[in-house]
Parts: structure tokens; C-alpha cells; sequence
């Protein structure tokens, strides 16, 4: 693996490691600031919307004005908010703050994507993909773990100056080690942003593939969002035991993302969701259930790991299936989605935290409802079109 690939694992990483790292020290930052959890929730939401809006800006402005331009901006806005975050004592403060770090993190996200497409050919860019994907799925089982430790021994501002210190040392990577990739491109105008996101609206299979994987991505944000209230208030454990059980999940979600990949040998990926979307909505039901019976902790993490795990056949295969006919418009169309995706998950989030009663059913009725509607999602505007 080159210096080039780990710089870019690096800037795949910010993502996972803003949203998951702080998670448990949720619970904690409520009593610092004498509010109620799901005040502090907010600040979670507030991220996922940063990252909902930011980048279905920085393609368009990535292939404008080059990569690495915009890459500088994204990184320091992520520092200064970093900063701005570990220094804040005012709830208000830290949900302003994480929304213009999640505009900083969107930067690392789009543009990789983007540099790898300008470094590589298609068959060694898949290669790529899959360790950058490889990053992605082992930052979320360390970032809680992190996260867990560096609370419960410094107390949860350090989670923030730590995030601080990791953007500055990808900062001065990126501008040291970094080839610029693409020359900026005058001639590219907003009228063909324009034109090209309605084009791609127009592909139903886009639509529909990319709701159903939007409305599963919001579940699992909703399981973000209320899990530490749920384990570490709810049933009483530790945040670094509440890091051990999250990280437990992301494990199932690795490993069943690699099975997909042996599947796909024989199977091609609408194969592989015609047999695992309608989980979506057993587990559902499942998790249901536990919430409205109060149901022991091992019940809960049962049903969890089942929901993260089957994401691992459904976000892949979706993905491949929404980008198969957006070749030309690759770009654009990921961009979009990734806005859709998060813009979702913003929304479940926020009801989540609105709808917190002190009990475990809001987050096991809001993921039951987002598996449903996942399900329907694709029978409607997928499977239909397809008979």
C-alpha cells in the first residue's frame, strides 16, 4: 500500500471517526452542560445535515477548481470546528460547531472518491475501493473504543482535540505528499450541474435503489443515535462496555459486507437483495418487539447486530445497482446519493432525539418504521418497474 492510498484512507476515515468516536461520551457532555441528552443528540443530527449539504457542492466545485484546493478548505474548516468543539460550554455551541465540522469532514469524502477516479483504472480503482472500504468498516469498531478510553481518562474534550490533531497531521500530508489529480476546468459552468442532477432524477432505478438504501442507512443512524442512551442509561453499562458492543456490531457489518463479496462470484447483486431487503423488515418487527416489552439487553444486542449485520448485503449491492446506469454522470450520482443518504439519516436523527420518552421504544420503533419503509421503497419504485 502506497503513501498515496494511506492518505486517502486517511481522509475516507473522518467520516466514521467524527460520528462514532464522541458517541460514548453523549450521555456525559448532557451532565457537562446540565441539558437534557436529547439536546446533546442534536449535535449529532446537526452533522449529518453538514454532511447532507456539503457534498453535493464539492463535486461540482472539485472539478472546477481542481482537488486539492477545495481539500485545504475542507480540512481546516474540520480543524477550526475540531477546536471549536473541545472549547465550547454551551450545548447551542456544540451543535453549530459540529455542523461546520461535518461541511470540513464532506471534503475527505467526495474528493477521494474523486482522486482515486483520476488515479487509477477501472480494475485497480476497484482494488483501491475495496481497502478504502476496508477503512471505512474497521474505523467505526476503533472509534468508539477510542472514544470510550479518552472519556473516561480525560474527560470527553479530548475526544475533540484529538479529532483537531488528526485533521492538522492530514492537512500538512495532503499538502506535502499529495499529487494534484485534476486541472481546473473553466469551462465548467452551473448550468451543467444543473442539467446533470435532473438527468439523473429522471432514472427511476436511481430513485428507488437509492431510498431504499437511504431509508436502511437512517435506521442504522437511529440506532446512533439512541444507543448510548439506551446502554449506558437504559441498561446501565459502561461507555467503554457500550464502545465494546458497538464495535461488535460493526464487526457483523464487515463480515457480512465480505460475504456479499464471495456471493457476488455466482450472483448478481438485485439477486442478492431480492433474498435480504425483506430482513429488513423481520428484524424490524423484531426490534419491535423488544421495545415494547422492555426486553433484556441480550435481546436488544440479538436483534442490533442482525439489522447493522444485513447492511452489509444491502449497502453495497444498492449502491452498485442505483450507479448502473449513471456511467457518464458517476460523479454527480454519488454525490447525490451520499446528500440523500445522509439527509435521511438527519431527519431520523432529529426524530429520534425529539421523540426520546426515557425508554428504549423510540429508537426500536423509529428503526422498525425506517426497515418498512426500506422494503417499500424498493417494492414500489424497484421491483414494480422490473415486472
Amino acid at each position: 500500500m502506497n503513501l498515496t492510498i494511506l492518505i486517502l484512507g486517511l481522509l475516507t476515515a473522518f467520516g466514521p471517526l467524527s460520528i462514532d468516536m464522541y458517541l460514548p461520551a453523549l450521555p456525559g457532555i448532557a451532565k457537562d452542560f446540565a441539558v437534557p441528552l436529547a439536546s446533546v443528540q442534536l449535535s449529532l443530527a446537526s452533522f449529518l445535515v453538514g454532511i447532507a449539504l456539503g457534498q453535493i457542492f464539492y463535486g461540482p466545485i472539485t472539478d472546477r477548481w481542481g482537488r486539492k484546493k477545495p481539500l485545504y478548505v475542507g480540512l481546516i474548516t474540520y480543524a477550526l470546528a475540531s477546536f471549536a468543539c473541545a472549547s465550547t460550554f454551551d450545548v447551542n455551541g456544540l451543535i453549530f460547531y459540529r455542523f461546520m465540522q461535518a461541511l470540513g469532514a464532506c471534503a475527505g469524502m467526495v474528493i477521494t472518491r474523486a482522486m482515486v477516479r483520476d488515479l487509477y483504472q477501472s480494475h485497480e480503482s476497484a482494488k483501491v475501493f475495496s481497502l478504502l472500504m476496508l477503512i471505512m468498516g474497521v474505523a467505526p469498531i476503533l472509534a468508539p473504543v477510542m472514544g470510550g478510553i479518552l472519556t473516561t481518562a480525560f474527560g470527553w474534550r479530548s475526544i475533540f482535540w484529538i479529532l483537531t490533531v488528526i485533521s492538522l497531521m492530514a492537512l500538512f500530508c495532503v499538502y506535502k505528499f499529495l499529487p494534484e489529480t485534476h486541472k481546473p476546468d473553466v469551462k465548467y459552468g452551473v448550468k451543467d450541474i444543473f442539467r446533470n442532477y435532473i438527468g439523473i432524477f429522471k432514472d427511476k432505478n436511481f430513485t428507488g435503489y437509492t431510498l431504499s438504501m437511504s431509508l436502511v442507512y437512517a435506521g442504522m443512524f437511529a440506532y446512533i443515535t439512541g444507543s448510548p442512551f439506551v446502554f449506558i442509561d437504559h441498561y446501565g453499562l459502561t461507555p467503554a462496555q457500550y464502545a465494546w458492543v458497538f464495535g461488535a456490531n460493526a464487526c457483523g457489518l464487515i463480515t457480512f459486507s465480505q460475504i456479499n463479496g464471495r456471493i457476488l462470484r455466482k450472483h448478481p447483486p438485485e439477486k442478492i437483495l431480492v433474498r435480504a431487503l425483506p430482513f429488513v423488515t423481520i428484524f424490524g418487527v423484531m426490534i419491535l418487539i423488544v421495545g415494547l416489552t422492555n426486553g433484556p439487553i441480550w435481546a436488544m444486542c440479538g436483534c442490533l447486530f442482525l439489522i447493522i449485520s444485513n447492511m452489509g448485503l444491502i449497502a453495497p449491492n444498492t449502491s452498485a445497482c442505483a450507479l448502473a446506469h449513471q456511467k457518464k454522470h458517476a460523479g454527480s450520482a454519488s454525490a447525490l446519493m451520499g446528500t440523500i443518504q445522509f439527509a435521511v439519516a438527519g431527519i431520523i436523527s432529529s426524530l429520534v432525539s425529539h421523540f426520546h420518552n426515557g425508554t428504549i421504544l423510540t429508537m426500536t420503533a423509529i428503526m422498525c418504521i425506517c426497515g418498512v419503509l426500506s422494503y417499500l421503497a424498493y417494492l414500489l419504485l424497484v421491483k414494480r418497474r422490473a415486472l
